[in-house]
């Protein structure tokens, strides 16, 4: 039997399906979604009801729509509820998604971000892109200071090579990586994890319903818990957040560990 969590940082642990909330936007993953109610009726019942503990988020979702809509939903947040979010993105319009790795943006972004989310420290948190414009050293180091004073709890790194996961790891601790990953992808990122003790966050395990979308919506659930169990049986160190702005179709995804 698979195991059902996955200890992130070493003394995080967090169920293995989580919940990725990108989904909960308008178009273009521009401004508010839609229906505003059920964005917090699903937030709500992924944690309260089936007891999803790791909601992955960034501030880039809005811009910062998402972080508002996770404190409004569920704070004063549970003991258990591990947030991850992200930073080091520029949102010009929608659609658009600009890295911006200045390390005084970087820090302008975390303090916002616990501002929004109304905690005093993030459990997880990710620079959303390497910038290529700005020494890693430099990005990585804004986000180690704040990790240092107590802002951060555990860093993460998001679509990386494993060149890139390497030379992060010489300039800071790095507790996770998060890379899109479906049945048919083969990232040897995913390997080197599970090799050095990293969590893998495979995010858009459906390649945003590319995989769903071919057959008919009597199939879609069977389907897409069918790829759920299928990753989570590659590697031990793999833990993944599917996204969805149905509350059906997050009951379905989350029976493949929280039934």
């Amino acid at each position: 039997m698979e195991p059902l969590t996955v200890t992130i940082g070493g003394d995080m642990p967090v169920r293995r399906i989580g919940y990725g909330t990108m989904q909960l936007t308008g178009p273009g993953h521009w401004g508010p979604p839609a229906d505003t109610g059920n964005a917090l009726r699903i937030l709500r019942h992924a944690v309260h009801d089936l007891g999803i503990d790791h909601l992955d988020t960034a501030d880039a979702y809005g811009p910062h729509t998402v972080e508002d809509l996770i404190r409004q939903a569920l704070h004063p947040y549970p003991d258990h509820l591990v947030i991850a979010t992200k930073g080091g993105m520029l949102r010009p319009g929608p659609n658009q998604w600009t890295p911006c790795g200045r390390p005084e943006y970087l820090r302008q972004c975390v303090e916002l971000s616990l501002r929004r989310l109304a905690v005093d420290r993030i459990d997880l948190y990710y620079l959303h892109r390497i910038d290529p414009a700005m020494p890693l050293a430099d990005q990585l180091g804004a986000l180690d200071d704040l990790r240092q004073e107590g802002k951060i709890r555990h860093l993460g790194l998001s679509k990386v090579t494993i060149d890139q996961v390497e030379k992060a790891r010489s300039h800071t601790v790095i507790a996770a990586v998060q890379n899109q990953h479906s049945v048919d992808t083969d990232d040897p990122v995913l390997a080197y994890a599970e090799r050095h003790g990293l969590a893998y966050i495979a995010h858009q395990p459906f390649r945003a319903g590319a995989d769903l979308a071919r057959l008919p919506a009597s199939d879609h659930a069977a389907r897409a818990q069918d790829i759920l169990r299928r990753l989570l049986g590659r590697s031990p160190a793999l833990l993944t957040i599917p996204g969805t702005h149905s509350l059906r179709h997050l009951n379905e995804n989350s029976t493949v560990l929280l039934a």
